[in-house]
């Protein structure tokens, strides 16, 4: 049971203040004389906003490294075909045999976490933007729970600091996907017309503490579109008209969703936690997965995400057998030694690099995927649609013209042959998708080319790529070298949820048989979540 009393987390909060401000950014007044009576209380009050408020923005995607390791690295990274783990565990995600540990911090420590910021946030404001963005924050960091988990507490935990005081906590009983996305939607209807009302409100306000957008309502209602926009076609095989209509209201609301890379969601941190697990500690590489189809077509974003591969002996001598090139490393296998993975390609993270939340590129590719699903209101063609995508990736990885590339009508994935000469990590291409819109093709060829392109220009966003692959099975990723989840999850298939941790058993029992129930087939990684309905996704 995830419980806790509102108004201890709104005391440790205050009196954390300065720690936690000093963590996640500067306030331009914090050297203020902190004993003046008046001004001191008035700005205790813009300290705990803003403490409270970045506490949300920092489990969107999380900050904190080691939540952010379990969260994004290791389960949604290595299973979006985006990033290889070198430490010489035997049991990971993976291998889809994770330690029961691993499986509390994503579900736990984020949702106890947001709670905990977003209960604080409505303890010590009524300013209707800050609170709109306090629950378009929920919103963003709950669907992403929900899309690994399935069923979650979700309307059982809408509490508000201010109802009961003595006795304010979150318990969790758990609501059915489908009533968690449909009051995620309404409450994003609603967010998004408060926060038009508010649309011209000084930046001023907020931009202290709004390490995203700098207190730009406009960008934020953008954001907000764009989630809707990306949930909405997270229901094209579960309920299609659902899916259509809130995608037509995302992209024909007045404000619309991004469309430039000015518009991405990217979060400024002092220290990105990707950085230091990929640069710091070396425990990841460039998976295979993204290299392979990258390397087939000459992609010229692949010296802005990875480095160059360079296998040399202990005298710093090239193997001449090798030609350096962007070498993934095969996720899913037991790793020799944190060593023998080290001239692998690496991610390319700088330490003060911003977390990306979203990108415009994404948008134009969910809208060419609307378009191409015959959906009215998307804004072009799909074919015109995907072009752009393509094009504002490249713009917004300085990889210049996209033109090129876009016509390229020869290029297909390539096989990957290990460097290093493991034969049994070699995979022939699992696909032959080629770059150029076909609009002679079938309409299943046309979306693996969407989301294939898609995939790459939201990378690392590895839990929206995983959750794509469930949707649709694209991109074709290589299957796992080491299966070790007993048979759960079949060979030559795919993981399609996390379990719930085992502490949901043993202090919230009847709530997680209840939701297990909702789920509809035992609490495994074998087990679809309620949109996982596409019936060619094995």
């Amino acid at each position: 049971m995830i419980k806790f009393k509102a108004q201890h987390i709104f005391f440790v909060l205050l009196v954390g203040l300065y720690a936690v401000a000093a963590c996640t950014g500067n306030f331009e007044d914090k050297n203020r004389d902190p004993y003046g009576v008046t001004d001191e209380e008035k700005q205790r009050d813009n300290y705990a906003i803003g403490s409270a408020f970045r506490g949300l923005l920092n489990y969107v995607i999380p900050t904190q490294v080691h939540l952010n390791q379990f969260q994004e690295v290791l389960s949604g990274n290595a299973f979006g075909g985006y990033y290889a783990s070198t430490p010489e565990w035997t049991a990971r995600f993976a291998t889809y045999n994770p330690p029961i540990d691993w499986l509390k911090a994503p579900y736990n420590d984020v949702i106890t976490n947001v709670y905990a910021n977003y209960d604080a946030l409505f303890g010590v404001t009524d300013d209707p933007v800050v609170l709109s963005l306090a629950r378009l924050l929920r919103v963003a960091s709950m669907h992403r729970v929900t899309d690994a988990y399935g069923p979650i507490p979700y309307t059982t935990m809408d509490v508000e600091l201010g109802e009961d005081e003595e006795s304010n906590t979150l318990t969790s009983p758990y609501d059915s996907q489908e009533t968690v996305y449909r009051a995620m939607f309404d409450e994003l209807d609603a967010i998004i017309e408060s926060l038009t009302e508010n649309i011209t409100m000084s930046s001023d306000n907020y931009r202290l503490f709004d390490d995203v957008y700098s207190g730009d309502v406009e960008r934020w209602i953008k954001f907000a579109n764009s989630l809707k926009l990306r949930m909405a076609m997270r229901l094209v095989y579960a309920s299609p008209s659902l899916a259509e209509s809130m995608a037509v209201e995302a992209v024909t609301h007045p404000v619309g969703v991004m469309t430039t890379n000015q518009d991405n969601a990217m979060l400024s941190v002092n220290v990105n936690p990707f950085y230091t697990q990929i640069t710091e500690w070396g425990d990841e590489r460039a998976a295979a997965d993204i290299t392979s189809y990258m390397n087939g077509y000459s992609d010229p974003r692949r010296d802005k995400y990875f480095t160059l591969s360079k296998f040399v002996d202990d005298n710093g001598n090239e193997d001449p057998t090798i030609t350096p090139g962007y070498w993934g490393l095969r996720s899913g296998i037991d790793v020799a030694s944190k060593d023998a993975a080290e001239m692998y390609s690496s991610p390319l993270v700088a330490i003060s690099d911003r977390v990306m939340w979203m990108n415009a590129a994404e948008m134009w590719f969910l809208r060419a995927e609307g378009a191409l699903r015959g959906w009215s209101g998307m804004g072009g063609t799909a074919e015109d649609l995907y072009n752009t995508g393509i094009q504002i990736s490249f713009e917004q990885h300085g990889a210049g013209s996209a033109t090129d590339y876009i016509n390229d009508a020869t290029s297909r994935p390539a096989d990957y042959i290990d460097p290093k000469g493991n034969t049994a990590y070699n995979a022939s291409a699992r696909s032959n998708i080629t770059i150029k819109w076909e609009s002679s093709d079938t309409f299943e060829r046309n979306l693996e080319r969407i989301i294939t392109q898609k995939w790459i220009a939201i990378y690392p966003l590895g839990n929206e790529a995983w959750s794509e692959y469930r949707r649709t099975g694209y991109p074709q990723l290589m299957f796992v070298v080491n299966n070790k989840s007993g048979g759960v999850i079949a060979d030559n298939s795919f993981i399609k949820r996390l379990p719930y941790p085992n502490s949901e058993y043993t202090e919230n029992r009847e709530n997680v048989i209840e939701a297990i129930k909702l789920l509809g087939g035992p609490d495994n990684s074998g087990t679809r979540v309620w949109w996982d309905k596409n019936p060619r996704v094995n």
